[in-house]
């Protein structure tokens, strides 16, 4: 035959794309011409293609080789595609048999001894081919582990290009060694734990009422005090994910090319940026076509902790504003634009002043008040607005700190955060939302109301209130402590004690709610 189709895959934001690989092999001046839009990596895989084949004991047709590679108006980009336009240049030559091209996928970078090499984005390439209908798939032995949870396609894994020929010649790709079935996850990767920590009883509230809820946190206090431990450990207070959710992050992280853990495959995922980071490594960036995710992105489903917050900068901190709201982070470059996943939930520390002793009475600061001033305005209010808990955190008291073992650990707390979101889950049944934090304001309003105790307060706090948000911010805390505590419909003391944590007068908040 002289020409040959095969199916491969490329990366496109964080989703694989399949793509038809078109080689016709025909009479002519000998040379190979490759069109459909190839970045430089995938024009460079002629010569690639050439030594792996020459060095897998198969013969290099003579003639003129044109490979296509469709639709081709996408631009490819990546080295996947060596292994599928091998296989098409083997077959266009007659040299394997096209038996199961049709209904296989082929991924991998081909080095020029033949050996397959894994690239990134596997896992999402796999599930492109799945949901073409495509019933195998064949990549490097190296990728076997972020794939063995992966149902509905026979993943087949190799080695080298030679293998690959000598499946193709059998009478089934069934006969080439499979991805292990991934078992039970074993221990999650050690993380910080609550009985680390001394004391702060309304900051370890907040975290449960913000696990429970899916809130976001603010915590300000002086230098040393305990924010940023209490910070770093609310992602082990969540929940596991489930299956979707776990398959989502598993894929954004095999196109970062950081494959997570089979220990931690079910556990939300937590990032701790520097606050040297810029504004594309916190919401993403494009390097040619290839769209690398940034922090919020490989934060999804899991925590985001920008400690020191003031120190970020200004464009970075502000780009966050999107991603709150929406749960994306819209990237548009000149190589792609679209749509990155960032539902994630966000915690943010800070000192009160530059130099972090401005608590209290604020007797032992020493910055000027423009100072004070510049620094707070660091952080804007339309940032801090989406902000649900917003909380000082004060040094503990001796007899606190005096407590030793006797704090609740982070586990028992992810029991009762379980339990409310199992109760939140089924009232919200059949809505395309399943945490408080994400109701949106006219379901709120209409549906979602308190007893008439709380909804007298509420009343109250909205006239007080210039800050329209404020008000559906607070009933959304309070249905998290009523699931907390296992009632069917927030009261005045669940009002109450969510406007406690929303922290009206704290020094990130100006004064305003």
């Amino acid at each position: 035959m002289t020409l040959a189709q095969v199916h491969g895959a490329v990366i496109a934001g964080v989703s694989g794309s399949l793509v038809r690989v078109e080689v016709d092999v025909s009479d002519g001046l000998p040379g190979v011409g490759v069109v459909g839009l190839p970045d430089a990596s995938v024009s460079e895989s002629r010569s690639r293609v050439r030594c792996a084949i020459d060095s897998s004991g198969k013969a290099w047709p003579n003639r003129r080789i044109t490979i296509g590679l469709s639709p081709a108006e996408v631009r490819k980009q990546g080295a996947g595609l060596d292994l599928p336009i091998a296989v098409g240049i083997l077959a266009a030559s007659d040299v394997v048999p096209s038996t199961h091209l049709g209904t296989t996928a082929f991924v991998g970078e081909l080095g020029l001894d033949g050996a397959i090499r894994p690239t990134r984005g596997t896992l999402a390439a796999a599930l492109a081919a799945r949901e073409a209908g495509l019933t195998n798939l064949v990549v490097p032995i190296a990728s076997g582990r972020e794939l063995g949870r992966l149902t509905g396609i026979r993943v087949v894994l190799v080695e080298r290009l030679d293998q690959v020929c000598e499946l193709l010649a059998s009478a089934s790709l069934a006969h080439g060694p499979r991805a292990p079935a991934a078992g039970v996850p074993g221990p999650p990767t050690s993380v910080p734990d609550l009985t680390d920590l001394r004391g702060h009883p309304q900051g370890r509230l907040a975290l449960e009422v913000a696990a429970a809820g899916g809130h976001h946190v603010a915590l300000v206090g002086s230098p040393g005090v305990g924010k940023t431990m209490l910070a770093e450990r609310l992602a082990g207070l969540l929940p596991d994910l489930d299956d979707e959710a776990a398959l989502e992050v598993a894929v954004v992280h095999s196109v970062a090319g950081a494959p997570r853990p089979d220990a931690d495959y079910l556990r939300p995922p937590a990032r701790a940026p520097h606050h040297s980071a810029s504004a594309a490594a916190l919401l993403g960036s494009v390097r040619g076509a290839r769209v690398h995710p940034g922090a919020v992105t490989l934060a999804h489903r899991g925590v985001l902790v920008l400690d020191e917050a003031p120190e970020f900068s200004r464009p970075a901190l502000e780009g966050l504003r999107q991603p709150l709201e929406s749960g994306t982070a819209s990237v548009d470059r000149t190589g792609w634009s679209g749509l990155l996943p960032a539902r994630f939930q966000l915690v943010l520390t800070a000192n009160p002043c530059p130099c972090g002793r401005r608590t209290g009475t604020g007797a032992g600061c020493s910055c000027a008040p423009a100072a004070v001033r510049r620094y707070a305005a660091r952080l804007s209010g339309p940032l801090l607005d989406r902000i649900d808990i917003r909380l000082v955190v004060p040094r503990p008291a001796d007899a606190e700190l005096a407590e030793s073992g006797s704090a609740e650990s982070s586990a028992a707390i992810r029991e009762r955060v379980h339990a409310a979101r199992e109760r939140s889950g089924r009232r919200f049944a059949g809505m395309p939302w399943h945490l408080n934090a994400a109701i949106p304001v006219g379901e709120l309003r209409r549906h979602w109301r308190p007893d008439p105790a709380g909804a007298q307060l509420l009343r109250e706090y909205d006239r007080r209130s210039a800050n329209l948000r404020g008000p559906d911010r607070v009933l959304r805390m309070a249905w998290s402590l009523a699931d907390l505590a296992g009632r069917d419909i927030p009261g005045r003391d669940d009002v109450a004690l969510a406007l406690s944590l929303r922290g009206a007068t704290t020094a990130w908040s100006g004064g305003s709610a």
